[in-house]
């Protein structure tokens, strides 16, 4: 059955009046109340029709944004220019953190979308589309961000990759790489199976035969990547593609450390998803697939409110390009933004 607002005043002990007033923020209520009220709405799974008039009466001027890593630096940076934008247009953000965990998203989407926020960004870590859209109320403002899903349901800034991937991997086969092994994030996610796709691809128009053990995954989380090398380097790659910003960095330390010299024992192509001078200490050693997380976030502030304004806007969908940086040619780095 529905879980229905008098099912959630009765968990948290008040009235359905102060359930509501919560929700809309159409009247003072004291913090410890609003704690108890969330709490059961997050709890019972309560999912309000956001089409309803009485749902939709004042903004609160803030925003929402999901993601799956707080710790990692390329949301970081995305999160701090959302926030910058909206700030600018007189917004709030409020962050949730899922560290990669598709039930902990799915609570904060009930408890982000029950009337907390005006609108929500997703960066999505889960799969199934019918799970992730059974949980948004009708009519509720969702950009999806970095991660989108093959129904376009809903408005999406992201990346693309392919063409970099591609060409990287082609350039170390020209160069003479014969075991050329990639790292990738979660395979569930749009991201990876977009870089694994483009790998795949320029190995095979390279000559070079694709091989399982060649295809690595890690979790995108901190200290996920080593496992992984060690396979790598066991199949004796002599190249290696690190699709994803943390794990490119923990691929240089852990090299180092094993006494392994990038551009002479072994050639490393990089994700960079944020300014960082230590990847401009190796800027010579590696080639590098620079994302533009700033310019994402900027863009997805800007389609947030966009759709806040105008719910019923049609879907809209943008797609940033990354810059490849081959380490031949280090000026092209210092003329990065």
């Amino acid at each position: 059955m529905k879980v229905t607002i008098s099912d959630v005043a009765r968990m948290a002990g008040v009235s359905t009046a102060t359930v509501s007033h919560t929700i809309n923020n159409t009247r003072y209520v004291s913090g410890e109340t609003k704690e108890k009220v969330y709490q059961a709405i997050a709890e019972l799974g309560y999912t309000p029709d956001a089409s309803a008039r009485s749902f939709r009466t004042g903004k609160k001027k803030t925003v929402g944004f999901i993601v799956p890593d707080i710790s990692n630096k390329f949301f970081g940076t995305i999160i701090e220019a959302v926030e910058n934008y909206l700030s600018a247009h007189s917004y709030h953000l409020i962050i949730a953190n899922t560290k990669e965990d598709a039930q902990r998203e799915e609570n904060n989407i009930r408890l982000l979308s029950a009337g907390l926020v005006d609108g929500l960004l997703v960066a999505s870590t889960m799969e199934d589309f019918q799970r992730f859209d059974q949980l948004i109320p009708a009519g509720f403002p969702v950009v999806l961000v970095d991660r989108t899903f093959d129904v376009k349901k809903y408005s999406s800034i992201c990346v693309s990759n392919f063409q970099p991937i591609y060409r990287s991997v082609c350039r170390l086969a020209a160069k003479g790489a014969k075991r050329i092994g990639i790292v990738g994030g979660l395979p569930r996610l749009s991201s990876t199976k977009e870089r694994i796709s483009a790998y795949r691809e320029a190995m095979t128009d390279c000559g070079l035969p694709v091989e399982d053990d060649l295809i690595r995954y890690g979790n995108s989380m901190e200290n996920s990547v080593q496992s992984c090398l060690d396979e790598l380097l066991e199949q004796r790659c002599d190249a290696i593609v690190v699709c994803q910003g943390l794990m490119a960095s923990e691929t240089i330390i852990y090299l180092h450390q094993k006494g392994i010299q990038l551009a002479r024992d072994i050639d490393l192509v990089s994700f960079v998803d944020y300014d960082s001078n230590f990847y401009e200490l190796y800027s010579g050693q590696m080639d590098c697939i620079v994302q533009p997380a700033e310019e994402l976030g900027k863009a997805a502030g800007e389609q947030i409110l966009s759709r806040i304004e105008n719910p019923d806007a049609p879907v809209f969908e943008k797609v940033l390009t990354s810059a490849y940086r081959p380490y031949d040619n280090p000026a092209g780095w210092a003329g990065k933004k």
